[in-house]
């Protein structure tokens, strides 16, 4: 289903995002994400970048970023590449990207992101890119994550339970699926 417009508009601005998560052959994970933005009419921006105009159409952002990552979400390599910019200087932040190298994929890790690149070095877009490279990242390892918790001899609440409305323990989910980690809502503590 797509949203309706309730008046009349007219496009200006096109990003688009897209994610891919891929399996190596060492049993690492790259997740990659490719950003363009593009508007619908003639901007000028630095008069030494792009002859100072960045035509209608044509990215004024085409970005890449790629975290190798394992089965735990620790980043083993992170790479980036920004291909067309506003400004010149603007590709050069991609260079701190592999500063995120050793860093864990989880609750809090982007005020961890931010301690290790600080904004006057980052690129915003770049790190934009980080949330939708973590959702990826879970929704490519989950059946990786299914696999291994199956192994596993003891049975330990999943720690995707709680994380979301369909996951809530209280819920039918669940209760299907997990029905040992599934508490009644009447016998939760709020």
């Amino acid at each position: 289903m797509s949203l309706e417009s309730l008046t009349t508009r007219k496009k200006m601005h096109h990003r688009r995002v897209d994610c891919e998560g891929y399996l190596r052959h060492d049993d690492l994970w790259d997740i990659e994400a490719h950003m363009t933005d593009t508007r619908t009419y003639d901007c000028a921006y630095d008069d030494f970048h792009r002859g100072g105009m960045i035509k209608a159409g044509e990215p004024v952002h085409d970005m890449w970023l790629c975290l190798t990552i394992d089965l735990d979400f620790r980043i083993h390599d992170a790479r980036a590449s920004s291909d067309q910019t506003p400004f010149a200087i603007c590709p050069r932040a991609a260079d701190e990207i592999n500063a995120l190298i050793g860093l864990r994929i989880g609750r809090g890790w982007m005020k961890q992101v931010r301690e290790r690149i600080p904004i006057r070095k980052s690129c915003t877009h770049l790190i934009d890119l980080l949330g939708p490279i973590a959702a990826t990242a879970y929704q490519t390892l989950h059946a990786a994550l299914e696999e291994r918790e199956a192994r596993q001899p003891s049975h330990q609440k999943p720690p995707i339970l709680d994380t979301c409305l369909a996951l809530d323990s209280g819920g039918e989910v669940v209760k299907n699926r997990w029905p040992e980690f599934y508490t009644p809502p009447d016998k939760r503590v709020p």
